[in-house]
């Protein structure tokens, strides 16, 4: 399909207005205020499927702990994914510290700009390098989130799937017709902040877009359009809950769900749980019961006082037990 762009006689115009709004309402967010490569490598890695709001206290602990690449480079996978403990897809973990020691190895501790390279760390897809190159090098790249699919969508009234092969090109295309010829990292902030508090999801505020007069969608409250979500699944999960006086007994995760962390071990069901816990993880909806539990011969205690990280169902599940009056020490 042939994207419609914005006549270039206009494109300063729309510049002028998404740029003049940004610095009135952009967010200030902590890996903006020094948007150094590595705490743009570190942010994008985090913002990975998770809300800003969820990230921000996870990225300044990060960042005082591991302050640049080298130290993540160093640091054993055990600290780094207590560290991570509660943001969940700890395969982000494993993945920012295999990038942070490829970067060591193969580009002398200096994060690269260009794509190709960025593309060649453990972790780096397409959309992960042009964030980092346009955030962290203010290039002119086309970053294409869930929020800046939504604008672009609605900007140019795009009325198929955005999740196919076509509807990808489409956005990029249309991304790509919108780039200035300079201040990549400004302009890629500003759609994203423009679709996370103007141009949300549902009813956008259009009356206080700074470039509604640009937009071409006829009932933006129904785009972009994607598939229906997958139907999800519910399923039980018991666990064995076995204390054996300051200690609680773990197993490690055998994976691929949790790999390096630990988790309680697998239990019986019961009618009378000692806890009982709902989440959701991907498309499915787990109702963890935990029941008393013997000890078994691989089954490993830790003390309650420095427990290895644990997925925060299995660590809230343990919390509520732990500060039930069965379960508290008597004093």
């Amino acid at each position: 399909m042939r994207v419609e762009t914005i006549p270039d006689s206009m494109t300063p115009d729309f510049h002028t207005s998404l740029r003049r709004w940004f610095r009135s309402h952009g967010r200030e967010l902590p890996w903006r205020t020094n948007p150094s490569p590595y705490a743009v490598l570190v942010s994008e890695f985090m913002l990975q499927q998770t809300t800003v709001a969820a990230v921000i206290p996870y990225f300044d602990r990060w960042m005082r702990r591991f302050p640049d690449i080298a130290t993540l480079a160093a640091a054993p996978e055990t600290e780094i994914l207590k560290l991570w403990e509660g943001l969940g897809y700890y395969s982000r973990a494993r993945n920012l510290h295999r990038a942070a020691q490829a970067v060591l190895a193969q580009f002398g501790g200096i994060i690269p700009s260009d794509l190709t390279s960025l593309r060649s760390l453990p972790g780096v897809g397409s959309y992960t390098a042009a964030a980092i190159a346009a955030f962290a090098f203010d290039q002119c790249e086309p970053v294409l989130d869930a929020n800046i699919n939504r604008v672009i969508a609605r900007l140019f009234n795009y009325r198929e799937n955005i999740t196919t092969k076509a509807g990808r090109n489409y956005l990029e295309q249309a991304a790509n017709s919108l780039l200035p010829k300079k201040g990549g990292r400004r302009h890629a902030s500003a759609l994203m902040d423009l679709g996370a508090t103007l141009c949300r999801a549902g009813e956008p505020d259009c009356a206080a877009c700074p470039v509604h007069h640009f937009c071409k969608a006829v009932d933006p409250a129904l785009l972009p359009i994607k598939p229906p979500k997958k139907a999800i699944t519910e399923i039980n999960d018991w666990r064995s809950f076995c204390r054996n006086g300051d200690s609680i007994y773990l197993v490690e995760s055998p994976g691929p769900t949790w790999r390096g962390l630990w988790i309680l071990p697998s239990g019986k069901p019961t009618a009378e749980p000692l806890a009982t816990l709902i989440y959701s993880i991907t498309r499915y909806k787990v109702t963890l019961g935990i029941s008393n539990g013997v000890p078994q011969p691989n089954w490993t205690p830790f003390p309650l006082s420095n427990l290895p990280p644990m997925p925060s169902p299995h660590r809230k599940a343990l919390r509520l037990i732990l500060e039930s009056p069965l379960h508290k020490p008597v004093r």
